[in-house]
């Protein structure tokens, strides 16, 4: 079905090809339940961060909705008797929660994660993409020592424990099989270019992950050697450290925590994530990326005062998160979204059923 870009791989759409772990979505609901719960913990315990509340929306002056690309449209709307005034339902709250820390009076080793809710009207919708997101987004002060690869490694390393905890636990209550391994690996963009230059991005993901089952791929950012081509994926300039070089000899103080994905048969991002940039560093990314201007925008000035602390932070998938803990085909099973409703037909003719709404057409 080509002309259906946003369906799960075409193995699982044939007769017999996929079938639900849960019969009953009471239980399903209880165990999206469980892994919610339980990961949110299990993360707070292991990095050190307390939960807060978080804005549905953000005056669009502020300059705190994240930029992604650039070119998405936000979610706008204008209170009834404030018509002058534009509201953003927020992409995430990269920007808003590193102010946070600040507001809080957060100390280095301390930080916060956030139950986060938000719309992407021009996002691509398929079987691991929604106009809706939900995610943990989470920041921790630290100090200027901590800019290193060490740090980033122990925090993922805490992170990943969450994760494999979580499955172990959602296991052992429904029955699921665990597939997990205990320790996470690194690995860097950097090397992958140099091993696999003839693969894309993903294959050379697919290649590790299915290898290893769950990895750490730092260096998420930048360009290869010709300046143009981007040598892993794209990165805001003014978020995650691309530039620092590390210990290895690569470059860049972030990464993606990816796993392999038994149903899907490929990588599957769980988390986007990274030691933030730098007054010099974020000066840095804005000249590479040609937009020096950003440095005159409220928050950018903030960062380079020195008002908002120094961080590490990222955004976890709670869709997703329970998309691969349940072992589901869509993303559309684990959450209420909007689908094209040709696709919609095509899951259902397959077994393949969507929470709530999303089911109808």
């Amino acid at each position: 079905m080509s002309d259906l870009p946003g369906l799960p791989p075409a193995e699982l759409l044939k007769p017999g090809g996929y079938k639900p772990f849960f019969d009953d979505l009471l239980t399903q609901e209880d165990a999206l339940h469980t892994i919610k719960v339980m990961f949110e913990d299990e993360l707070k315990k292991n990095v050190n961060l307390q939960r807060v509340s978080a804005p549905m929306f953000l005056t669009k002056n502020s300059g705190f909705n994240d930029n992604l690309n650039g070119v998405e449209r936000p979610a706008t709307f204008a209170p009834r008797d404030f018509q002058d005034i534009k509201l953003e339902v927020p992409f995430s709250l990269a920007k808003w929660k590193r102010w946070a820390l600040h507001y809080y009076k957060c100390p280095a080793g301390k930080g916060l994660v956030t139950d986060m809710r938000g719309l992407r009207c021009d996002d691509d919708v398929d079987f691991t993409h929604s106009l809706y997101v939900d995610q943990w987004d989470w920041e921790k002060a630290i100090g200027p020592d901590d800019r290193n690869m060490e740090y980033l490694q122990t925090t993922v390393k805490g992170i990943y424990k969450a994760v494999y905890d979580t499955e172990q636990e959602v296991a052992k209550k429904f029955g699921i099989t665990p597939l997990l391994p205990e320790e996470i690996k690194f690995f860097s963009s950097d090397e992958m270019l140099k091993e696999y230059p003839d693969l894309t991005p993903k294959e050379r993901e697919n290649v590790l992950c299915e290898k290893h089952g769950a990895v750490f791929l730092m260096g998420i950012g930048g360009f290869k050697e010709d300046g143009v081509t981007l040598r892993h994926d794209g990165r805001a300039p003014d978020y995650d450290d691309w530039t620092t070089e590390r210990p290895d000899g690569g470059f860049g103080l972030n990464g993606d925590l990816l796993v392999w994905n038994p149903i899907l048969k490929c990588s599957f991002e769980l988390s986007s994530m990274g030691i933030r940039v730098s007054p010099e560093v974020l000066l840095k990314q804005l000249d590479i990326m040609k937009v020096p201007e950003r440095k005159d925008f409220v928050w950018h000035k903030m960062c380079l005062d020195g008002t908002i602390p120094q961080t590490i932070g990222g955004g976890i998938g709670q869709s997703r998160l329970c998309q691969y803990m349940l072992r589901c085909a869509h993303i559309g099973e684990v959450q209420h979204g909007w689908y094209d409703p040709k696709e919609v037909s095509a899951l259902k003719a397959a077994g393949i059923r969507l929470l709530g709404l999303g089911e109808f057409e």
